[in-house]
Formats: structure tokens, sequence, C-alpha cells
């Protein structure tokens, strides 16, 4: 049986055998004899001492626990050994730091100030770069395998550095006396404040001790992860900012440089928010601004999240980008504003024109494009700064729109209605006044423009033209294909079949019906018994032709004198509508 020793370390009080109090001593003696010729001798010892107490304290399961020779073994092992810390003269310190320079750095894990493993820290203290580049790496070669089987296999290679000799070779300084109390007294300041401020009469509640303890090192555990959390989302965080401000930036030159580019590209393909009333060059620097400086704030922020000691740029720089963030906003608000009282109001101009269509005509409606502008009558634009054909600037736009309707006068009529906006209605009205639209009946074809054009003088206040098509009850029409680009009619009225651009229409009271559509495709196909087609054959007697007449459910349909094979279309109501 061993006896036991009850002895003071660093100002606390440890149950140590006399193995274990022996073992202690001699190495401390040998410590001392290691710094017999160094100055600050007594320093280094006092903190050496005090980190010897606080590991002994950590293996203390309770306040009766004794210290034996594992416990000092495994103390030991951390501080390392007493050739460590030993330097006999100046001349040996010199001739040291002298050697160390050729000597190479050994790559540890700086489980200290590591959050996860060390791996990182490590890396950066053996390449002599920021930590922080290697995390960064990491963090993106982890969306692959690769990242994180790299990560893991040096984790396990790679040894943590435990001793203090370990981790002067993992940074790469010289194992000299001043380096060996510089590094002990980073470990032990704080631990030092710990047990000066310690209350050791609590220290010998184990209950308590241990709770503490375990509450402790769960609150590392979550700082670390929190810690790890942070440093990911400052990743994404410097990259959306960064490459957002790129986006800006790119955007603001474009419409800073718009006026040199060719055929004004820019005003061709986009509508800025606060309209072209404002120079482009001034929105491009407004935008810029407004948008660039706090993406530029957010990249701070990130920087910040991931290097703990990064340098700030100055409040004189923070609050000057401020104010000139504030001025080009409220000039942008300003603008916004003037934008929406020049579109206050919309004013319109409506025209009717009579088309000279006979009661027996079938109308044909077609779309037509200018090839000046465009060479395909389906193409959209909502409006494009231009000149027409004899170099006048022009406003054009495809904001046509085209609806039929029934009406109750004998005669078919177009009406064009012209919309524009304007800060009053009276500039309104004038505007819309403005716009030209053209159209021309030919025959029984109705030719309409697809566009609209207007002086660039004018300015772009969301002109556009919209058609109404009123037909008699009776009236036959054919709807080309390119009707179907401005068709806005009420399906409930006219539905407009897209299978073909050979079907005929006929408008009723209140709706128009298809006489010719597939049944599959239209209910409104209903002519009586089913019968759509007669084949006629008329032959002559005598130089005289016979006259036929082809009746359905007794009424007479047609009566006709010819001398060819004819094919009749017969609407529901018996009255032959085509003939070929």
């Amino acid at each position: 049986m061993n006896k036991t020793v009850n002895i003071n370390i660093g100002g606390l009080f440890f149950h140590i055998d006399e193995d274990a109090f022996q073992k202690l001593s001699r190495y401390f003696d040998a410590i001392k004899r290691s710094l017999s010729n160094s100055s600050g001798k007594e320093e280094i010892m006092k903190d050496i001492e005090m980190r010897v107490a606080e590991l002994l304290t950590e293996k203390q399961k309770s306040d009766k626990h004794v210290i034996n020779l594992k416990d000092v073994d495994e103390v030991i092992v951390v501080m390392g050994q007493p050739e460590d810390y030993r330097i006999d003269d100046d001349a040996t310190e010199a001739k040291t730091d002298f050697n160390y320079t050729n000597r190479r750095k050994k790559l540890y894990r700086d489980k200290d100030n590591g959050l996860i493993g060390g791996v990182c820290t490590g890396l950066g203290h053996y390449f002599g770069i920021d930590a922080v580049w290697i995390k960064i790496l990491f963090l993106i070669l982890a969306f692959t395998s690769f990242g994180l089987l790299a990560y893991i296999i040096l984790w396990i290679a790679t040894p943590k550095a435990v001793t203090t000799s370990e981790k002067l070779e993992m940074t790469g300084e010289p194992v000299t006396i001043s380096n060996i109390e510089k590094k002990v007294r980073e470990e032990f300041d704080s631990v030092s404040n710990k047990i000066k401020n310690a209350n050791y009469d609590e220290m010998g509640n184990q209950v308590k001790y241990g709770a503490e303890r375990a509450a402790n090192g769960l609150g590392d555990v979550i700082m670390r992860v929190f810690g790890a959390f942070a440093k990911v989302l400052g990743v994404f965080v410097l990259l959306f900012s960064s490459f957002a401000l790129l986006g800006v930036l790119i955007a603001s030159v474009i419409l800073i440089f718009s006026s040199t580019l060719p055929a004004n590209t820019i005003l061709n393909n986009i509508t800025t928010p606060i309209g072209l009333e404002t120079p482009l060059w001034i929105q491009g620097v407004l935008f810029l601004i407004a948008l660039g400086i706090p993406l530029f704030f957010l990249i701070i922020l990130g920087l910040k999240i991931l290097v703990t000691n990064l340098k700030s740029i100055g409040n004189i720089a923070k609050y000057s980008l401020l104010a000139i963030w504030i001025i080009a906003v409220g000039v942008l608000v300003s603008l916004g504003i003037n934008e929406a009282t020049q579109r206050a109001f919309e004013g319109k101009s409506v025209k009717k024109e009579v088309l000279n269509l006979l009661p027996n005509d079938t109308l044909h409606i077609k779309f037509v494009s200018n090839d000046f502008f465009s060479k395909n009558v389906s193409e959209y634009r909502e409006f494009m700064f231009t000149q027409d054909s004899t170099k006048k600037e022009v406003i054009y736009s495809n904001q046509i729109s085209f609806e039929i309707k029934s009406t109750d006068k004998p005669q078919a009529y177009l009406q064009i209605e012209k919309l524009a906006d304007g800060k009053s209605f009276s500039e309104a009205n004038q505007r819309a006044e403005k716009i030209n639209y053209g159209f021309k009946m030919v025959g029984n074809q109705l030719i309409l423009d697809n566009y609209l054009l207007t002086n660039i003088e004018n300015k772009y206040r969301d002109q556009k033209v919209e058609l109404y098509l009123y037909l008699p009850k009776g009236t036959l029409f054919v709807a080309d294909e390119t009707v179907q680009n401005y068709d806005e009619s009420d399906n409930e009225f006219f539905n407009l079949h897209y299978s073909s651009d050979k079907y005929t229409y006929r408008v009723e009271e209140t709706q128009v019906k298809c006489l010719d559509c597939p049944k599959d495709e239209n209910e409104y196909n209903d002519v009586p018994n089913g019968i759509q087609t007669e084949d006629i054959n008329v032959t002559e007697e005598n130089d005289s032709v016979k006259t036929v007449s082809v009746k359905i459910n007794g009424k007479e349909v047609i009566n006709t004198k010819s001398g060819k094979k004819s094919k009749l279309t017969i609407s529901p109501d018996g009255v032959v509508i085509k003939s070929e």
C-alpha cells in the first residue's frame, strides 16, 4: 500500500500517492535544471506548474481521488519531456535558432484553434497561409465526394499537436526559451485566470463539478457546430454577393454606355423601372450605387464571418458610402414618382370605319406586317425605337388587340381605338391621337396592320391599338391563321379554332358559329339531318338546261341552272353558304 501525500501545485491541493509524487518531483527538478542558466526561469516554472495543476484537476474524478503514476505519465506526455525545455546558454540558443532555419515544418492537426478536427488550421500553419482559404477550398470541394473524403483521410492520418514542442514544430518556430515561455503563456492565460478566481470549496462537490464539466463540454460542442455553420453561411453570403455585384456592375456599365451602342440596342430589349424619361447613363449610375453599395457591405460581412481579425474599412468610408447610398435611393424614389405621374391617366381616340361588304360576301380577315420593320407577322415587340423608311425616328410597337362583336346595324364596320398614357387626360388624349395605324379593304378582304407607329417625340407611354370588328347577324367570315396572334374575343361569343384557317364562321345573335368545323371540335356544327353536301348532276336536253331544285325538309334551298357538277354546303336553316 502506497502512502499518500498532500501537495500544493499552482495554488491547488491534490492527494497524490508517494510513487507519483516522487516522479512528479523529479520531473519538476529536471525542468528546473534545464532552465538553470536561463533568465525568467521562475516565471516559466510558475506557468508550467499552473498548467500541470490544471491537467491534474481534469484527472480528478472526485474530491477523494488520489493522483497516481498513470495520471502523472499522461500529464508528462502532454507537457513534454525536460529535453523540450533544455537550452544551456545564449550561444546554444543562437545555434539552435541558426540550425532551425534549415529545419522543415511538421504537419500536425491544430485542434486548439480548429473548428472540427483542426485539419485546415494545421494545413494553414504548414503552408504558411491563412486557414480560412483552405476552409473555403474544402467547402467548395464538399459538393463533390473528393472534398469530404480528402478531409476524412487527413483527419485520420495527421497527428494532433499535443506537446509544446509539437505545437512549436507545427508553426515552424524554434524551440527556444522565449518561444516556450510565449507558448506556455498563450495556453495558460485563460487557465491561470480561471484557477485564481476559482472557488475551491465548491470544487470538492463531485456532482456539481461533473455537471459543470458536462455543461461546458456540451456548450463547447454547440459553439463549434454553430461556428462551423456560421463559416458555411459566410461562404454563401460571400459568393452570392460577389456574383450579384458582378451582375449589377455589368448591367450598369451597359446602361451608362448605352448611347454608344449600335442602333440603341439596349432600348430595343429592356424597359427600365423608372422608364425612359431619365437618360439611361444616369439610370446606370443610380442603379450601380443603389444596389452595388449594399452588395459591397454584404461582401464585407461574409469576409468578417470567415476572417475574425479582418480589419474594418473605417468609419469615414462607411458613413460616406451610406450617405451616397441614401442620396441615390432618394433620387430613384423621386424619379419613380415622376414616372408614375407620367402615366397617371389614360387617353383614348376612337374612329369608326364602315366596311363595304355585300350581304352575300364572305369576309376574309388577315393581319400583315411591314417588311421594313419585321419580316414575321407573328413577331412581337412591346416597343422599339427605330427609323422608318424615310429615316425618321419613330416608336414601333405590336401592341394590337382584335375582337369580333355583333351589331344590329345593317353594315359591318371596324372601330379603331387608340390608347396612350399621360400625366393628364388632355396630354394622354393628344398622345393617343398621334398614333398611326393602318388597314385596308380589298374586295371582301379586310387587311389589318399588326403594328402601330408614333413619332419619337411623343415618348413611349404604353401606346396600343384595340380593334373591334362589328358584324351584322348572318355575316359569314373566314379568319386567317394570323388572327390568332391578336384575337382577344370572348370565347363565349367567338371561339377561334386554331386547327385550320379555312373554316367558315357565321355571326348569330348571341354567338359566332363555325359551320364546317369537325364535330369533335365544334359543338355548334349542327346541319339538319346530318346533311352537309349534295352532289347535283344536271344534264342538257336539246341544247337547253334543265332547271333543278333541291329541298330539305320540304323547304327549297336552291334553284339553279347549270351544266356542271356542283358541291353545295348547306347551313342549319337550309341556306346554301358555299357552292363549288
